[in-house]
């Protein structure tokens, strides 16, 4: 009973640190999107460009990272990126735009 519980605890902490660290947008942005996203359309903080992916909202967009779209590669060329890790991301940028 008692490696049950310790078992369980591990898995708990394992999975605390992978959001905690999943939820730095800003860092997964600059080492996986801010090569494209810098020089090409939609480029971070461009509102008119972004503005008619908006309208997919903030969930749309992490559907769109995951699958890829136009140009983008899925996970934007990254594969090692957790959906948390693009969900991250997406609400840094969208937050750039504020």
């Amino acid at each position: 009973m008692k490696l049950a519980l310790l078992g369980i605890a591990a898995s708990m902490a394992l999975l605390m640190t992978s959001q905690t660290l999943a939820a730095d947008g800003k860092a997964v942005y600059n080492k996986s999107c801010a090569v494209c996203h810098a020089s090409l359309s939609p480029k971070l903080g461009d509102k008119d460009a972004w503005e008619p992916r908006l309208k997919q909202g903030a969930d749309g967009l992490v559907a769109s990272v995951l699958k890829g779209q136009g140009v983008m590669p899925a996970k934007g060329g990254n594969t090692t990126l957790s959906e948390a890790d693009i969900k991250a991301a997406v609400e840094y940028m969208l937050a750039q735009l504020k």
